[in-house]
């Protein structure tokens, strides 16, 4: 059989790859990690809270036998988010994945949003992702290969009401993820975004039994209700393995058909 036509399944095996997750400790973020370490890579979790990293990175090792480690910085930080990526090559002497899963949401009308708020939900989710796939470029190229992959959202395709913050935020990183795809593709290192719709995480749970959230988030899904945490893992582990050679620049929709109406 020639394995170059039919390769299988092993195009998903990540077994010795290593992989930073930011904002890995909880929700998206936690399950992309694992979802990753399930195929084999070895994760670095990033989070500002040092002992749910720690705890995190413990319980992917013992549940994947990986190698799992937490580093406890803030992404908005250009010398922590380098300090970051020369931490992950010190333990694992490669880079292959980035994950770009660290954001914040404040949700409000234009009115009520204060210049402050508008300010760190862009910092955290643009700049955040700009310098941590920053700090790790200079070893991607060095390798010549890698996978850089931004967490976007429908609500960067898409507008919604009182949302000016988030929704600013995340077209953002649609373009940057467009605009260093393009950056990047020569020297082998694939960049696409994962969009996903309305999930129950932490983020979420304010709104999950308001009407609005029935009317507009979960009741416009084609499946009538919210992801669940492991329904974004597959789509992590397609766009950091080699099944997603092909793929650069691309928006990969995770909503329950929200953006299909």
């Amino acid at each position: 059989m020639d394995r170059e036509k039919f390769p299988g399944i092993k195009q998903f095996d990540l077994t010795g790859k290593a992989a930073i997750i930011t904002g890995g400790s909880k929700g998206l973020g936690q399950a992309m990690a694992a979802g990753l370490a399930s195929a084999g890579a070895n994760v670095m979790i990033v989070n500002r809270n040092a002992e749910e990293g720690a705890q995190t990175a413990r319980e992917i090792s013992q549940e994947f036998g990986v190698k799992a480690l937490s580093f406890s910085a803030d992404t908005t930080d250009l010398a922590q988010t380098e300090a970051m990526a020369k931490t992950a090559m010190d333990a694992f002497g490669r880079i292959d994945i980035l994950i770009n899963s660290a954001g914040i949401n404040i949700r409000g009308a234009i009115d009520e949003v204060t210049p402050e708020d508008f300010k760190k939900v862009m910092d955290v989710n643009v700049n955040g992702t700009w310098l941590c796939s920053r700090a790790v470029v200079p070893y991607m190229k060095e390798a010549k290969r890698g996978s850089i992959i931004n967490m976007a959202s429908t609500l960067g395709l898409v507008g919604l009401a009182n949302r000016t913050p988030y929704t600013a935020s995340k077209g953002a990183v649609v373009q940057m993820t467009r605009a260093l795809a393009l950056e990047l593709a020569p020297f082998n290192i694939n960049v696409n975004a994962i969009c996903p719709g309305p999930f129950l995480t932490e983020m979420n749970v304010p709104i999950a039994d308001t009407e609005e959230s029935k009317k507009f988030v979960v009741g416009a899904t084609a499946l009538g209700r919210w992801g669940l945490l492991r329904e974004i893992q597959g789509a992590a582990i397609f766009l950091a393995s080699d099944a997603a050679t092909y793929m650069v620049g691309s928006m990969l929709t995770v909503d329950g058909g929200w953006t299909a109406r």
